[in-house]
């Protein structure tokens, strides 16, 4: 086996090293056709894409300042400015939205599955293009006045929201553990 694999390479980049450019539509629309191909049982697709660049960073960046208030009336003034800052890190940002689908078949679990893969190839698919790439969550993504902002319907979920750019800094490679330390055989 080989471990020069190029998917041993890929790691998360800190959002506020990520520069632009940005993947232009052309790419992000091969990102989020890979996405597309991410496994899903019965292929429900059961998620979909926000992209967020420009000045819909600046309105986004307002929805987390509010959002942070409605949940922290007494809120610290460096802590609010922190998550207001937040969508400005980068120059583009893909939320990931898991769209469930009412199934006998497809339990919503596995849909959600379907989505956090959609969301891993986003970020094998912009690491490949030579994008930096990290997947945050935090308090704004399972807030309901964020997700009502970005329009999602009662039943979608945000998974991460992907932030996405050219690095600024040079990253070390990241260790990666023995694979005998997360294996065991069952006979």
């Amino acid at each position: 086996m080989n471990d020069s694999l190029k998917l041993l390479e890929r790691h998360s980049t800190p959002a506020k090293a990520l520069v632009e450019p940005a993947p232009d539509d052309k790419q992000l629309r091969l990102i989020l056709k890979t996405a597309l191909s991410a496994p899903d049982h019965g292929r429900l697709h059961p998620y979909r894409f926000i992209s967020i660049r420009g000045d819909a960073r600046r309105k986004l960046s307002e929805i987390f300042g509010k959002a942070t208030k409605q949940r922290e009336p007494d809120v610290d003034p460096g802590y609010l400015k922190k998550q207001k800052d937040k969508p400005l890190r980068s120059p583009l940002i893909v939320v990931v939205v898991a769209s469930l689908i009412e199934s006998p078949k497809i339990p919503e679990i596995e849909q959600m599955l379907a989505a956090g893969a959609a969301a891993h190839n986003v970020l094998l698919a912009a690491n490949a293009l030579g994008f930096g790439s990290i997947w945050l969550t935090g308090a704004n993504a399972y807030d309901d006045y964020v997700c009502g902002e970005l329009g999602l319907a009662q039943n979608e979920r945000i998974i991460g929201f992907i932030f996405l750019g050219t690095p600024s800094i040079d990253i070390p490679p990241r260790p990666i553990p023995e694979v005998s330390t997360h294996l065991t055989s069952w006979e």
